[in-house]
């Protein structure tokens, strides 16, 4: 007779679940549609920031989806010390983007080799602290993230318009009626496709309605996809096409911020799917998926990516679905390595006219900054300076976008790292949070016009126990004779002795308004 074992077996957790492999690719290819658009957005962005041509453009999509996919399968899959072993998805993070183009803009601009050393410094520096990292993010409280998505979303909005009129300002059509006409027809889709369409069509909005701007530029003859087929259609991203790295201290430090921040938005990314799954999350498994992250931002520049986070808006679909399978997840990986091996793909959607992804970029930019509002909301601004610090930091963010020329004049290590709206906006919000809310030595004890102070309520029974003539003078309540009325705390009263009608004379009792 068989005995079995005394000891109890592991219980399965939820996202260990495989649901086989038909499911795994349906559910999968949901997921890299969800977030196609946001990981193509960022090669596009830099990739003409940078001058580069539409075939290097094409090799940059390429490399961003290959290294994407390798940072999803070690998310998923996970190996010792890295991975959290949970449905995420990790992609190209938009929060660098400001950044690389100011490094691309500024005096001591390489062009991509210090863009890409300074993504591979930053993030080597942000391994090395990961351990730390879960003792420091008392100091990034959402009161400092809200503040630097918010600015990253604003930032981003300049080149939503160029590309709205056409991105080559050196172009006879740059800003002409056509390119702003297509621009706001893609727009119009988007909203078109989020009210009236299904869920699913909705999730897709941004995605169909560039694919539709697209085939109306065609009708048009606003585009050219003669170049799509040159080139090979299949092949290895190639390490390093780019140059070798360059790295400037002053370029590092300013992507810094950048990791710094990506780190705070995927722990909660982490804590949220965690939750949303109903799996435990410790401390262990917290810094395993940020040692991820960061072994794949370093690496990812060989290929010519740039720094991986996880997608939000996965979290969410995984939310809406309720698939729980990390499986699901790394097959998704699987998908973008794929994608990743077909520069015809990359090609392909660096011919989409600049028109149409301004038009799209007005609502995905604004939805970077929305997100950013959204979590500024829950900021408490009752007797605080947080109010004070939102403003002055998004306003010394935004800096850089009213006057492009503003530290010209300044070093150029301090114009590489200030020439960033974000970078600005995150150093500031960083100082002025330490300085009020934690070194609160000196601190006034009197409210500035800037201070949101709490709601002042009364209860009715309160003010029906004062009598015609009451008044306060010097913190006392006094009757119309002149006497003294005695102001305790509510609990000092039975609640019987509440209900008797209020007794003048020279020492009665009243409810102190601050005792409801």
């Amino acid at each position: 007779m068989t005995v079995s074992s005394a000891s109890p077996s592991p219980v399965q957790r939820p996202e260990d679940e495989n649901l086989g492999i038909g499911a795994n690719l349906a559910y999968g290819l949901q997921h890299v549609l969800t977030m196609y658009g946001g990981i193509v957005a960022v090669p596009l962005i830099v990739g003409q920031a940078a001058g580069l041509s539409p075939a290097d453009i094409g090799l940059l999509i390429a490399a961003s989806l290959f290294a994407g996919g390798l940072a999803t399968l070690l998310q998923t899959l996970g190996l010792p010390f890295f991975g959290c072993q949970l449905p995420l998805v990790q992609g190209v993070s938009f929060a660098g983007v400001a950044t690389m183009i100011a490094i691309l803009g500024g005096n001591g601009a390489g062009g991509m080799p210090v863009v890409l050393g300074a993504m591979i410094g930053a993030s080597l520096i942000g391994l090395l602290i990961t351990p730390v990292f879960s003792r420091i993010t008392k100091f990034f409280p959402p009161l400092v993230t809200g503040i630097v998505i918010t600015t990253i979303g604003l930032t981003l909005m300049p080149v939503a318009a160029r590309w709205a009129m056409g991105g080559n300002s050196q172009a006879a059509d740059f800003g002409s009626m056509a390119n702003i006409g297509l621009a706001a027809f893609t727009l119009g889709t988007v909203l078109l496709l989020s009210k009236l369409g299904s869920a699913s069509i909705s999730r897709l909005s941004i995605l169909l309605s560039m694919v539709i701007g697209t085939l109306v530029a065609m009708a048009c003859g606003m585009t050219d996809f003669s170049g799509v087929l040159e080139g090979p259609l299949v092949a290895m991203p190639t390490p390093l096409h780019f140059g070798m790295p360059e790295f400037q201290v002053a370029a590092i430090l300013s992507m810094l911020i950048v990791i710094i921040v990506t780190l705070v938005e995927t722990s909660a990314d982490i804590l949220a799917v965690g939750e949303i799954i109903g799996t435990k999350v410790d401390s262990r498994r917290l810094g395993n998926g940020l040692r991820a992250d960061m072994i794949s931002s370093s690496l990812a520049p060989f290929f010519g990516s740039f720094t991986q986070s996880a997608f939000a808006q996965n979290v969410g679909l995984v939310a809406v679905t309720g698939v729980k399978s990390r499986y699901v997840v790394a097959t998704a990986g699987l998908i973008l390595v794929t994608l990743g091996l077909l520069p015809v793909m990359g090609r392909l959607i660096a011919a989409v006219p600049t028109a149409v992804l301004g038009g799209a970029g007005v609502v995905l930019f604004g939805t970077v900054a929305a997100s950013g509002i959204r979590t500024l909301s829950k900021v408490d601004y009752r007797n605080n300076m947080n109010l004070i610090i939102v403003a002055t930091s998004i306003g010394f963010g935004m800096i850089p976008i009213a006057a492009p020329n503003f530290y010209h004049h300044f070093p150029d290590w301090f114009e590489t790292i200030f020439h960033s709206g974000i970078s600005s906006a995150a150093i500031m919000a960083i100082l002025l949070n330490l300085i009020f809310n934690h070194l609160k030595a000196g601190n006034s004890d009197q409210q500035s016009v800037f201070v949101a102070a709490s709601e002042r309520t009364l209860r009715y029974q309160d003010i029906a126990m004062l009598n015609d003539g009451d008044y306060f003078r010097d913190g006392k309540l006094y009757d119309a004779e002149g006497h003294e009325v005695t102001i305790v705390d509510a609990d000092e009263h039975a609640p019987a002795s509440e209900a008797q009608p209020r007794v003048s004379g020279p020492t009665p009792t009243a409810t102190s308004p601050s005792g409801g």
